[in-house]
């Protein structure tokens, strides 16, 4: 037994020594995730969360049973609506970012995602505003769980002596949960539909039950940086953001690709394609299709897509080098991106 364990050891070293490629990590600008129109540059930031409708009974039950004062959501929404007009009106391509009047509609149903306001409402608000886009806290919730436990502690006694008492623990964990929406005005077209959640635990002790959850602290605090860190991440979405891509080189089958590979990873990655660009008329068509396709590594490293595009082909059409074929998918959908990252940024 213990020989073969030994023995899987040993080949899993072997093959992971072995292994024809090395990887490397490249720092990708990728497109946001939600488009606006060229023409947009006024917009409007809203709340729905508030209830309206027949939702007051069950809002009330809500309250009571998830240990949320009547104030939380409101105040939590509102810190959201706040944090992304704030970080909107920080982004260039806005000349006025308006804070929509709560009220103004509500959420019919409560804690839930509504349907979309008609565009009769969102048009009309649009005049109000003079705004040709709105972003919408279409709701809000905040729903809690409280978890006890006991343990034994000493404490001081009337005579100062040490008696043995139980402690008892409360921790509170807090979902908050927002939903949002983005009305294209002109185009009567929403956007985009966007739920998030998150979770906030707290914790107390008292000497009973009640002492505990009344000792629970800070918990309105956490909410409200949570809420904050929401408005901020939705604004996000209209934003290009870099993100790290992995990637695979050929550093086996000759021995100039292992000295390709020391330059490689000491950063001289001009002098490890000088090393490949020699090796891609080598007489060996497997060398040589590994050549092709590593020159399609350091033309993505150089930012040129049209030329890694070609290295890559040539590596799959005239070499069956089997792995250019999913490169060259991943750079094809690379230089798509591109071009919609290159609209987003022209506006």
């Amino acid at each position: 037994m213990h020989l073969k364990r030994w023995f899987l050891i040993l080949a899993a070293v072997f093959l992971t020594g072995c292994s024809a490629t090395n990887s490397l990590t490249l720092s990708v600008l990728e497109p946001a995730e939600v488009s606006l129109a060229p023409g947009i540059d006024r917009v409007g930031v809203m709340s729905r969360s508030q209830s309206g409708g027949n939702s007051g009974a069950l809002e009330t039950l809500d309250q009571i049973f998830s240990l949320k004062g009547p104030e939380l959501d409101s105040l939590g929404a509102l810190t959201s609506q706040s944090a992304l007009a704030d970080e909107l009106e920080m982004n260039d391509r806005f000349v006025l970012v308006e804070r929509i009047e709560a009220g103004k509609t509500n959420n019919p149903t409560y804690g839930t995602f509504p349907a979309p306001l008609s565009w009769e409402q969102v048009e009309q608000l649009s005049e109000e505003y003079d705004v040709e886009a709105i972003f919408s806290l279409e709701f809000y919730n905040t729903d809690s769980d409280i978890s006890y436990s006991t343990r034994r502690v000493m404490v001081e006694g009337p005579l100062g002596v040490q008696i043995p008492a139980l402690e008892h623990l409360a921790s509170v964990e807090t979902m908050v949960t927002g939903g949002w929406r983005i009305y294209d005005v002109e185009a009567r077209l929403v956007l985009d539909e966007f739920i998030q959640n998150n979770r906030v635990i707290t914790s107390g002790s008292g000497i009973n039950p009640a002492e505990a959850v009344k000792a629970v602290t800070g918990r309105t605090e956490a909410v409200q940086a949570i809420s904050r860190d929401m408005g901020l991440m939705y604004a996000d979405r209209i934003v290009p953001f870099y993100t790290r891509v992995r990637r695979e080189y050929f550093v086996k089958g000759h021995d100039l690709f292992e000295l390709a590979q020391r330059r490689a990873q000491t950063g001289n990655w001009d002098g490890a394609g000088d090393i490949w660009l020699r090796l891609t008329d080598h007489s060996d068509r497997k060398i040589a299709g590994r050549a092709h396709y590593n020159m399609g590594i350091i033309s993505e490293i150089n930012g040129d897509l049209d030329e890694a595009i070609m290295w890559v082909r040539t590596a799959y059409e005239d070499y069956g080098e089997k792995k250019a074929l999913d490169y060259l998918r991943v750079l094809q959908n690379r230089v798509r991106r591109n071009e919609l990252l290159n609209e987003q940024q022209s506006y």
